[in-house]
């Protein structure tokens, strides 16, 4: 399951590449095509996908790692775009049943473009207001076991030591006082070089994995290497009427902090969000 996932949302018309589409997200923060111009400082905001029949996950091959390189980096942006767009009608339907229109092929490949820069400047140190940025990644071999999944893997797979992977879940893990258009976590007091917070943001599982366990080992693999960075305080948002979402965090850990403001969800076009917060400091918890 995707901890983004659970809202049915309207399709819109695909736009032409040079049009930034008007969808109503599920967000996580924070995509930069909503009301505004691109800025490629900011995360994701994501729509929920439909459910879908599942695959059986092999839990022996599952690999959930920081990435390592940016051909895997690239392929985790993919599943993202796959994951938070849905495109209108049957002519123009973002589940990959008509790959040969030019137009989805230029918008897919903008957006993916567009996603991967940004995410390389934030972990790469270029966008000053992010301290220390990762990737981490859910990824399978390509193998027998996805052979029903044939989109899935010709969106998603990257090639390592001479072995082709898919990524098959992914969220990002930002050392940072705050995300744009976000809610902002209280803990720690202070926004100096030594802040010890981080959130969790554009957590997505492919919908053929979806309630296989593949979010809570994604949010498990983050709280780890947040401790490794010496964070104490967690953060994530997720949506108020996201059940599955919230479910997911609270087994990971997370509890209520803060709600947003509904007319600040109106404004930005999205349901409202909580702010969760887990405190690393206490292992017992976890």
């Amino acid at each position: 399951m995707a901890a983004t996932a659970a809202l049915s949302t309207p399709s819109v018309h695909l736009p032409f590449p040079d049009q930034p589409p008007n969808i109503h997200r599920n967000y996580m923060p924070c995509h930069p095509l909503l009301h505004r111009k691109i800025n490629r400082g900011r995360p994701f905001r994501s729509i929920s996908t439909s459910s879908c029949e599942t695959l059986t996950l092999d839990r022996t091959a599952l690999s959930v790692e920081e990435f390592a390189s940016d051909d895997e980096l690239s392929a985790a942006v993919r599943l993202r775009v796959r994951s938070f767009y849905q495109f209108g009608d049957s002519t123009y339907a973002f589940d990959g049943s008509n790959l040969s229109d030019p137009i989805l092929i230029d918008h897919k490949r903008y957006l993916t473009e567009r996603e991967f820069e940004a995410l390389k400047d934030r972990i790469a140190g270029r966008r000053k207001e992010f301290k220390m940025v990762t990737c981490i990644n859910a990824t399978l071999p390509l193998s027998g076991s996805l052979s029903s999944a044939s989109d899935l893997c010709s969106v998603c797979k990257y090639s390592v030591d001479g072995e082709d992977r898919v990524v098959v879940g992914t969220l990002d893990l930002n050392q940072c006082s705050r995300l744009a258009d976000e809610i902002i976590g209280k803990r720690p007091e202070g926004t100096g070089a030594d802040l010890t917070r981080a959130y969790i943001c554009n957590v997505c599982v492919a919908k053929e994995l979806h309630r296989n366990g593949v979010g809570y080992a994604l949010l498990v693999k983050s709280i780890k290497v947040a401790r490794e960075w010496g964070i104490t305080d967690l953060y994530v948002h997720v949506a108020v009427d996201n059940e599955a979402a919230r479910k997911l965090y609270m087994k990971s850990g997370f509890v209520y902090e803060n709600e947003e403001p509904a007319w600040q969800a109106r404004f930005l076009g999205r349901p409202r969000r909580y702010l969760l917060w887990a405190d690393l400091t206490q292992t017992d918890n976890f």
